[in-house]
């Protein structure tokens, strides 16, 4: 396959001796067209840059019938949180400022609709001074650099 039009055919009823402009310029190609010299086929998938291949999982998913659903919070954490936040004596509103998140996330936290975040629970965590999660939680937070061995 050498030279350009070995890829991409010249139409036939355009002549080599148009310029590449003429031969892609609408008249010229309305006018084959209409005189029957052209053939216009489209192509499958043409001028898209989508793939349309069936993938492996589609019958796994087929098969699939239990219902999918997010991870929420833990109800420990949000009692927790709750227990927390009303020790500091802090508003949802206060906490939000202190960990630069919206009211709404920590409403979410603590009424155990939210997506676990880590970085957020981490914010919850240092900003109220207490474990929130895990095995330590509702512990007070030991400061940096000193830890209990």
């Amino acid at each position: 396959s050498s030279g350009i039009n070995a890829e991409w055919p010249l139409r036939p009823g355009l002549s080599k001796k148009m310029s590449a402009k003429d031969r892609k310029s609408n008249t010229v190609i309305n006018q084959a067209q209409r005189s029957g010299n052209l053939n216009v086929e489209k192509k499958y998938g043409g001028g898209s840059n989508t793939q349309k291949s069936v993938q492996k999982n589609t019958a796994k998913l087929d098969a699939e019938t239990e219902e999918l659903k997010h991870e929420k919070v833990s109800k420990d954490f949000c009692v927790h949180l709750r227990e927390a936040r009303a020790a500091k004596g802090l508003t949802q509103k206060d906490l939000a400022q202190k960990i630069n998140e919206k009211p709404q996330i920590v409403g979410e936290y603590e009424s155990g609709k939210a997506i676990p975040n880590n970085q957020v629970q981490l914010k919850m965590e240092r900003a109220l001074g207490v474990h929130l999660r895990g095995k330590d939680a509702g512990k007070p937070l030991q400061p940096r650099g000193k830890k209990n061995k």
